[in-house]
């Protein structure tokens, strides 16, 4: 899909509110694009026409389409790390379990072009980087919760599991907003399940 060697900063930083509106209006409409058709069918010509920009005005703020697809998946984690926290603190383990499952399904089933660009995660190398740094993220936060919370547990198990189970539930979740809603529905019905059992037994 992409030269793992190819630059991917923006060309250009959006200070002023006219450069960041352009910058998002690129965005958008990458999305939209990425959503309709996939990632390997767009091209940087049809990104400059839906944007109502040349292709050198759209080369002047992304060197290429890796670049794009980074932005918006930066977004993506932007919008589901701020989603999360908000939510999160208020509600107990299992609670937060199911409310983390449902809400990355949601996100997943109706965030444009969530899917067309995180199924190509393991051919580009800064979505990798940017998958494992999210993972780490939600991990940290569910050790230092677990630590608070239930001390009893040791802590390499702790860790691990912190690991483990944002990892394990975002592959099924991935899955899931592939498949036809019911079937999706019943998928992520068991997840939750097999999720609360794990907890259970892991705080005794």
């Amino acid at each position: 899909m992409t030269d793992e060697s190819a630059d991917v900063t923006p060309r250009r930083r959006p200070v002023q509110a006219r450069s960041r509106e352009r910058v998002n209006n690129i965005l958008s409409h990458a999305a939209a694009i990425f959503h309709e058709v996939g990632v390997d069918a767009t091209s940087m010509s049809a990104i400059a026409r839906q944007s109502n920009m040349s292709l050198a005005s759209l080369y002047r703020y992304f060197p290429n389409k890796t670049a794009i697809v980074k932005a918006i998946a930066e977004e993506h984690v932007r919008k589901m790390e701020t989603a999360l926290r908000d939510r999160l603190e208020t509600l107990d383990l299992t609670d937060a379990v199911d409310v983390l499952i449902d809400q990355f399904y949601e996100f997943y089933r109706t965030e444009p072009a969530y899917s067309a660009i995180w199924s190509g995660v393991e051919s580009i190398p800064e979505l990798r980087e940017l998958d494992v740094r999210e993972l780490y993220t939600h991990a940290r936060d569910m050790d230092a919760r677990l630590r608070r919370e239930c001390p009893q547990i040791p802590d390499d198990r702790r860790w691990t599991a912190s690991l483990m189970l944002p990892r394990s539930a975002g592959t099924v979740l991935r899955l899931a907003a592939t498949l036809p809603e019911h079937q999706a529905r019943l998928m992520i019905s068991e997840l939750k399940c097999m999720a609360r059992c794990y907890l259970a037994e892991l705080v005794g």
